[in-house]
Formats: C-alpha cells, sequence, structure tokens
C-alpha cells in the first residue's frame, strides 16, 4: 500500500476540470483552474495598487490610509481603517507616525481616549493630487460595465469572500 497514491485516491478524486498539480510534501495538492485565475487577478490587482502607491511617492498602507480617510471621512479613527481595510492597528500605526511625520496628517483627540484623524492642509492638496485621481479612474471602470455586469461581479465576489471565510472557520 503507498500511502501517497492512496490519499490521493481519497482527498483529490479526479474531476472534469483542468488542474495543475502542485506537490507539496508527500501528497498532491489539486490547484482548480479557476482558482488558479482567481489567484493571478488577485495579485495582478495587488500589483497594480502597488505601482499606483509607488508612483504617489507612499508605501502600501500610507496609500490605503490616505484612501480610507476619503472614504470614512477626516476624522475617522485608526481603529475604523482597521475595520474597514482588514489591516493591522500596528501597521495603521506606523503608517500614520510616518505620514505625520511628513506633514500629511495629524491626531487629534477625541472623547475617552479616541485619536481622531485629520489631513492637514498639505495632506488636503496631496490626496487631491494622488488620491481622487484613482478614485476616479476605479469609478469609470464601472462607467464602462453594464448595471448587469457590476451587479453580477460584485455578487459573486461578495459570495466567493463569504465562501471562504465560512471553509476558513471550519478548518
Amino acid at each position: 500500500m503507498n500511502p501517497k497514491s492512496d490519499y490521493n485516491k481519497h482527498m483529490n478524486p479526479k474531476s472534469d476540470y483542468q488542474n495543475e498539480r502542485i506537490e507539496r510534501g508527500f501528497y498532491m495538492i489539486v490547484l482548480r483552474k479557476e482558482m488558479k485565475e482567481l489567484n493571478k487577478q488577485y495579485r495582478e490587482t495587488d500589483r497594480i495598487y502597488h505601482e499606483i502607491s509607488m508612483q504617489s511617492g507612499l508605501s502600501d498602507s500610507a496609500f490605503m490610509i490616505l484612501y480610507a480617510i476619503v472614504e470614512l471621512g477626516d476624522g475617522c479613527q485608526q481603529k475604523d481603517i482597521a475595520d474597514l481595510y482588514c489591516y493591522s492597528r500596528q501597521t495603521i500605526n506606523s503608517s500614520i507616525s510616518g505620514l505625520q511625520r511628513n506633514g500629511i496628517l495629524q491626531l487629534y483627540k477625541g472623547s475617552r481616549r479616541d485619536l481622531h484623524i485629520s489631513l492637514t492642509t498639505e495632506g488636503k492638496r496631496f490626496v487631491e493630487e494622488k488620491i481622487y485621481p484613482v478614485m476616479e479612474m476605479e469609478n469609470s471602470i464601472f462607467d464602462e460595465l453594464t448595471e448587469q455586469e457590476s451587479e453580477e461581479y460584485l455578487r459573486l465576489a461578495q459570495k466567493i469572500t463569504c465562501l471562504l471565510r465560512e471553509k476558513m472557520n471550519h478548518r
């Protein structure tokens, strides 16, 4: 009895899909072509946003923080950004410190111990120059899709995210 082949018979049944086999340790993982393409698209999108960040002279996290401030509104809190973008508070705090040193952001106390983030005059100018054009570009992408295509894309993206979260919680 060969444990490797026996394991594969039960864990990776053959299907009609074109699969790519990736060897890992003593067994094989069958990666569906759809998952491979989804991963490729995710990485390419991530690469595009990284290039945009670099062209703006910012790290990815600093760019995301400025983007989030526009999305959430001036005066938002670090925890709001962490929750919205799934970044650690430590990453956000480090990037905010850098943006403060560069005169882009300032922090002010709210009620209790809450710290709010606000754009400086320089920060507002920077956002108008670097962040708004990206948001306009993103909006124009959906302008090129039909309403049905936009709704279908978002519905499927949400479904994939929910399924991934569900399966991750049950592993």
